[in-house]
């Protein structure tokens, strides 16, 4: 038999007022109380009504979290930064997986299964802006990335713009002039790509140099064999790039291994940054310069919103990122 608040109050010497605090984070317990109640808790294997609870406070503690690919390294570090700012936070993450197609971020935009929590934190790929706009679920939304024609939505993102002129003003002030921008994504309706692409190109007006077509790479994905694709490519061509700001880290590395195919030396030949700071660049030789966004903040500022007092006024958050500098660069 499962046991009962009476029965941990019981055995605590307390009340069953004092247990049900404790066990819905009631903050003005004394510490004492509370951990006699939590070894009682432990004890007798306490396990709460989530049922009970949900219809006497009218919400889950379910969080959901919508990515395009949880086998990214980035996707996939977020999604794990933001199950442990949630935990601190008494909430439990669900973790879904889009593929970025465009059906399926629809459906789950317009409350697939979003009864089933309290809030969606979403990083939509391939849903255009008129979607977001039309969007009808109550329950609240915030978007991660950056994206165009969200001034109605909830959205927390790193300043793409500022950080890819940071990366690209960096390879040039080590005297590189051919500096290609590599990730590209012109049928894709996710505003981040362009972002870097502006911001790349303002980093050259601001050196005085001009934007070059022939420079600027698109990809179909954003993985290391469209990295390694592209980068052979540009390394072929009559006049290959002295330097490349990839718009991931995850291009940069397929983009690092055609270097090495081609026996180009990096950094003396070929310097490359990346974008996203994902542990393997930490570790690939040489170890990856790349623009670091702050997971942990991101998760904790998009928390923020999905908790804030209702109705509030939809925001755009900025994120701090830095530019990390390593050894290809």
């Amino acid at each position: 038999m499962n046991p009962k608040l009476r029965d941990v109050a019981e055995h605590a010497g307390v009340s069953v007022r004092t247990v049900s605090n404790v066990v819905n984070g009631f903050r003005y317990v004394a510490p004492a109380t509370r951990e006699r109640v939590q070894a009682s808790i432990d004890v007798l294997g306490y396990r709460p009504n989530l049922a009970a609870r949900t219809l006497r406070q009218g919400r889950t503690g379910l969080v959901a979290l919508v990515i395009p690919e949880i086998d990214s390294p980035y996707f996939a570090e977020l999604a794990a930064r933001t199950v442990r700012v949630a935990g601190a936070r008494g909430l439990t993450v669900l973790i879904d997986q889009t593929d970025g197609d465009a059906e399926r971020e629809k459906e789950l935009l317009h409350g697939k299964r979003s009864q089933l929590v309290d809030g969606v934190l979403f990083s939509p790929w391939a849903v255009a802006p008129a979607e977001l706009a039309a969007r009808t679920d109550p329950v609240p939304l915030v978007l991660l990335g950056e994206h165009d024609g969200t001034a109605g939505v909830d959205h927390v993102a790193i300043d793409n713009v500022v950080a890819a002129r940071e990366a690209t003003a960096h390879l040039l002030a080590s005297g590189r002039r051919r500096v290609a921008a590599l990730g590209i994504q012109p049928r894709s309706l996710n505003a981040t790509a362009r972002q870097r692409l502006a911001g790349y190109r303002q980093a050259l007006a601001e050196a005085g140099l001009p934007a070059d077509p022939a420079l600027e790479v698109p990809v179909g994905r954003l993985h290391r064999a469209d990295g390694h694709r592209a980068m052979l490519r540009l390394l072929d061509a009559d006049h290959p790039p002295d330097a490349v700001f990839c718009f991931t880290d995850e291009l940069a590395l397929g983009a690092l291994r055609a270097a090495a195919d081609r026996g180009v030396a990096v950094p003396e030949a070929l310097a490359l940054v990346g974008f996203d700071d994902i542990e393997d660049g930490r570790y690939s030789v040489p170890a990856l310069t790349t623009v670091s966004p702050d997971k942990d903040r991101i998760a904790e500022l998009a928390l923020d919103r999905l908790a804030r007092p209702e109705p509030a006024a939809p925001r755009s958050i900025v994120a701090p990122h830095h530019l990390e500098v390593r050894e290809t660069s």
